[in-house]
């Protein structure tokens, strides 16, 4: 059963499905196999023949009532990551063009990008992959028309106001404009997905020297805090 906030990506919207989200798992509703959150909304996972819908639907009706889910305090747990990111034109081959369609300069792109506190917003696509956001308006630009081949892992991409790091390498129509040798996705650890929704991140500028040598930490030189 699906939970929705909004019929598009705004602040309160995704406030809203990240908290309604974390209080239906505090519940501890013994028939919910699984509960997701997406950009705008909740999705629990049920057995209907262990529990029907109307049962389903009434015990989420009345945690709707209990708040104003629009003003909810995020999820506790949250963490605050700092991740070093290239904006060098040989790594970010597509910052000036997303520059140019945001009417900014590439040194200002690249000011508003690594200067900018995003939160992971939902986690798709591909296994472990944050869609993070919002951006300041100027970055409302949409995606390509045509697909890019293929981004490395590690790839950092925006349209529509989001920012996309890639856990794979993969084709994509979002530009290509910082790279990154974090992994968010990690097959071979106990908790695959490293980011998770609520968290926050800041893509801080380095240089590729730096980055070469953050090649070998999963990590790729990042640092994680908890957020109060």
């Amino acid at each position: 059963m699906l939970v929705s906030f909004g019929a598009r990506l705004s602040e309160p919207a995704n406030r809203a499905a990240l908290a309604f989200g974390a209080a239906v798992e505090r519940e501890n509703w013994t028939w919910v196999e699984e509960c997701a959150t997406s950009l705008v909304s909740a999705c629990l996972c049920f057995d209907p023949l262990g529990v029907s819908h109307e049962t389903v639907r009434a015990h989420l009706s009345r945690l709707l009532q209990t708040r104003d889910w629009y003003a909810a305090p995020l999820p506790g747990g949250r963490r605050f990551w700092r991740i070093p990111t290239v904006y060098d034109p040989a790594l970010a081959p597509q910052l000036p063009e997303a520059a140019a369609a945001a009417g900014l300069t590439r040194g200002q792109a690249v000011q508003a990008l690594s200067r900018t506190r995003v939160r992971v917003q939902a986690i798709g696509f591909a296994p472990g992959q944050p869609y993070l956001g919002e951006l300041d308006p100027d970055w409302d630009i949409p995606r390509q028309r045509t697909l890019t081949d293929r981004v490395p892992e590690g790839a950092l991409t925006v349209a529509i106001r989001q920012l996309v790091l890639f856990a794979v390498s993969a084709p994509t129509g979002w530009r290509h404009v910082g790279q990154t040798a974090f992994r968010p996705f990690r097959p071979e650890a106990d908790d695959p997905f490293v980011l998770r929704p609520g968290d926050e991140v800041l893509f801080e500028r380095t240089d590729r020297e730096k980055l070469s040598a953050m090649q070998e930490d999963p990590d790729g030189g990042a640092i994680a805090a908890a957020i109060p």
